[in-house]
C-alpha cells in the first residue's frame, strides 16, 4: 500500500552515479567509468553504483501514516529498475523508525536464471549532502531472484530523534544520502605463473539474521509468550533455547516453564527484554550503535540481562561499549557492575587500571558517590584495588 499525502513528498537529487569494472565496461544506461587495471592486481568482481539524495518533505505530516504505509522512488541501476520504499512510521525493535527498503523491479531473462546481488546504504545528511553528526552509514545486502523481492528494512533514524530541535530535521524535511550498489561477477581471473589456479568465487554475505528477524517480527509459529513490565513478547522456544543455556534449561529441562506457554519475567524493563530478544534472533544490538552517552544506560541493563540468560557474546559487546566510557564519574559504579556480573577479563580490569592510574585520579574516584555504592555493595573489591595500587606504586 502506497501512502498518498498532500504534504508529503519524496524528492531525489543526484550526487553521483558510476559503475566500476575490472574489464572494459558494457554499455548501459547512465554515466559510467572504467577502473584501470593495476599491475599485479586481479579484480574478482565489479560494481554498478548509483548515489542520490533522498529528501522527505512534509515530515511532520508523516506522523499520520500507519506502519505499513510507504512512499516510493524508482531508480535504474545496471540495467535493472529498483524501488526504494520510505516507511516514515516503521515499527521495529526499539520503537518507531524512519526506514528505507530496497525492492527489485527487474525482469527475468528467458535465457538465464535471475540472480542479482545488491545492497542499499544510507545515512542522514543536510541539504548539501554533508553527513550529520552523530549519524553513521547503515547498509543492508540481499540476493534478488525474482521481481518484487525485497531486502530487510534499513532503520535510518528513530522518530524520537527527529523531535525539534534535531540535527536530522530542517524546514520540515529529512534528507538521506542513499547508495544502491549492484554486484557484477566477472570471469574468473587467471594469474600468469608456473601453475594456473582458479580463483574461488566470493561467497554472498549471510542473510540468516534477516530471515530470523523477519520470523520474530511476524510471530509465525511462536509457541511462548513473555510478559515483561506489562508488555507481551511472542517468541519461539527452540530458537531462544538454542541461543541461551538458561532458556534451554527452562523449556527443555525439568523446570515448570517446560510445559508453560506464558512466562512472567520480573526485574527487567520491557525495552531491555526487547533488545535482548532482537539480539537472540539477529545477533545484533542496534540500541548500542549510538553515541556512548546515549547507550550507557541500555548497555548496563543489557549486560545484566545477558549475564542472567548466559548470552556471552552480548555480554562482551556491552562490556566493550562500557569500557570506552570509563571516567572519574563512572569508574566506581562501572566497577561495581563488572564485579556483580563477573566481568573480570575486560570491564573490571579496565576500571581498576583507570582508577589506580595516578594518585590524583584515585583520590578523585574515592570522593564520588559511586565509590560509596561500590564500598557498600562490593567490599571485597576494595582489597583488590589497594593491592593493585600498591603494586603500581612499587
Amino acid at each position: 500500500m502506497v501512502a498518498e499525502k498532500r504534504l508529503v513528498s519524496l524528492e531525489v537529487g543526484t550526487v553521483q552515479s558510476h559503475r566500476q569494472f575490472a574489464s572494459p565496461p558494457s554499455r548501459d544506461r547512465g554515466p559510467s567509468s572504467a577502473i584501470t587495471m593495476e599491475p599485479g592486481c586481479a579484480y574478482l568482481t565489479g560494481a554498478a553504483t548509483s548515489v542520490h539524495l533522498l529528501k522527505l518533505n512534509g515530515y511532520c505530516a508523516t506522523a499520520t501514516m500507519n506502519s505499513w504505509e510507504y512512499i516510493k522512488s524508482v531508480w535504474s541501476v545496471d540495467g535493472h529498475d529498483w524501488e526504494i520504499r520510505c516507511y516514515p512510521q516503521h515499527r521495529d525493535f526499539g520503537g518507531d523508525w524512519v526506514a528505507l527498503q530496497l525492492v527489485f523491479l527487474g525482469e527475468a531473462q528467458p535465457d538465464k536464471p535471475l540472480k542479482v546481488r545488491a545492497s542499499l546504504s544510507c545515512r542522514p545528511v543536510d541539504r548539501r549532502g554533508k553527513p550529520l553528526e552523530p549519524s553513521v552509514e547503515k547498509s543492508v545486502s540481499a540476493v534478488f531472484y525474482r521481481p518484487q523481492n525485497s531486502a530487510y528494512p534499513l532503520l535510518l533514524v528513530k522518530r524520537n530523534d527527529t523531535k525539534s530541535p534535531s540535527p536530522y530535521l530542517k524546514n520540515d524535511s529529512v534528507t538521506a544520502q542513499c547508495t544502491i550498489t549492484v554486484l557484477k561477477e566477472l570471469p574468473v581471473a587467471v594469474i600468469p605463473g608456473p601453475a594456473k589456479e582458479e580463483v574461488p568465487m566470493p561467497m554472498p554475505p549471510s542473510d540468516l539474521h534477516q530471515h530470523l528477524g523477519g520470523l520474530f517480527l511476524s510471530q509465525k509459529g511462536a509457541d511462548i509468550t513473555f510478559v515483561v513490565s506489562g508488555e507481551r513478547f511472542a517468541a519461539h522456544k527452540s530458537i531462544i533455547a538454542a541461543r541461551s543455556p538458561v532458556f534451554m534449561a527452562e523449556f527443555f529441562g525439568h523446570m515448570k516453564e517446560s510445559h508453560s506457554q506464558r512466562v512472567e519475567v520480573e526485574d527487567m524493563e520491557a525495552a531491555v527484554f526487547r533488545a535482548m530478544l532482537h539480539f537472540i534472533y539477529t545477533d545484533n544490538a542496534p540500541e548500542l550503535d549510538v553515541p556512548l552517552e546515549a547507550a550507557v544506560s541500555m548497555a548496563e541493563h543489557l549486560l545484566a540481562a545477558a549475564d542472567r540468560y548466559g548470552l556471552d557474546r552480548l555480554k562482551l559487546i556491552c562490556e566493550r561499549k562500557l569500557s570506552g566510557g570509563v571516567d572519574v564519574g563512572t569508574a566506581a559504579t562501572t566497577l561495581a557492575l563488572a564485579e556483580q556480573h563477573n566481568c573480570s577479563s575486560l570491564l573490571k580490569a579496565k576500571c581498576v587500571e583507570f582508577i589506580i592510574g595516578s594518585p590524583e585520579r584515585l583520590d578523585a574516584v574515592l570522593a564520588t558517590e559511586g565509590y560509596k555504592h561500590l564500598a557498600a555493595s562490593c567490599p571485597l573489591v576494595l582489597a583488590e584495588l589497594l593491592k593493585a595500587a600498591h603494586g603500581r606504586k612499587n
